[in-house]
């Protein structure tokens, strides 16, 4: 036989899923690699319209909504990811967006965010870097670095 409760949590409808513009995104973490990876890169971009931590802390939020990023750890692959070689080679192409047809800052962002998702983390890099085959690059990508960091704070 069930309780009062019991039955009172049955009638009661269930909670409608939070929309995007709802969910939190944990804190942007600071760049720990100003002078190069991401930061360096768009610091020497004369092409960006806003300063080198603004353009930090728009990319940081936009990856986080683009990957689904919920925790610290993400905010930390997202961090590591940016400050890395590869979080460069995302700069070369926010650049190149820049440079192209895009003036501004966020859409090209965007639109490299849509490209590095639209690539796929091959089988090589799986038996390199053991991020799972089949995985969207920037996602792949920034848990990998997660993984990284998590890795660090264990030894």
């Amino acid at each position: 036989m069930r309780t009062r409760a019991q039955i009172a949590t049955l009638t009661q409808p269930a909670p409608l899923p939070r929309k995007a513009s709802e969910m939190t995104t944990p804190a942007i973490l600071p760049s720990r690699n100003e002078d190069d990876g991401f930061f360096g890169s768009m610091t020497r971009c004369p092409e960006r319209d806003r300063r080198s931590v603004e353009v930090w802390t728009l990319t940081s939020r936009l990856v986080a909504e683009a990957i689904g990023a919920d925790s610290e750890e993400d905010m930390r692959g997202i961090r590591d990811f940016l400050d890395s070689r590869w979080g460069r080679h995302f700069a070369d192409d926010v650049v190149g967006a820049l440079q192209g047809s895009t003036a501004d800052s966020e859409v090209a962002i965007t639109t490299t965010i849509a490209k590095w998702q639209d690539w796929r983390i091959s089988s090589r890099t799986q038996r390199e870097e053991g991020i799972p085959v089949g995985l969207p690059y920037l996602t792949g990508w920034v848990q990998h670095f997660a993984v990284m960091a998590a890795m660090e704070e264990v030894g």
